[in-house]
């Protein structure tokens, strides 16, 4: 479940909240890569990303105020009447 999440962050460009098994403590992270066992990653106020074991996140959800409604970012395409 917690690669799902961290598959809907790198997709949409939205952050997560995760729990890191080595301090035992959330974190909101937006993902910039996902190969195999390894995500980089970006947290608030960070400009260069970190990497982590997939195996080093316990749990994941969705960030605060964060529905996944997916729907709502996408802009229709159709134009507007002259």
């Amino acid at each position: 479940m917690v690669r799902r999440f961290l598959t809907y962050s790198l997709k949409h460009n939205r952050p997560v909240k995760v729990l890191f098994a080595d301090t035992m403590k959330y974190k909101n992270i937006t993902v910039v890569l996902l190969e195999g066992d390894t995500v980089g990653y970006l947290t608030a106020g960070r400009k260069k990303p970190l990497t982590t074991a997939v195996d080093n996140l316990l749990s994941a959800s969705y960030a605060r105020g964060d529905d996944g409604n997916t729907l709502q970012y996408v802009r229709e395409n159709k134009e507007e009447p002259v």
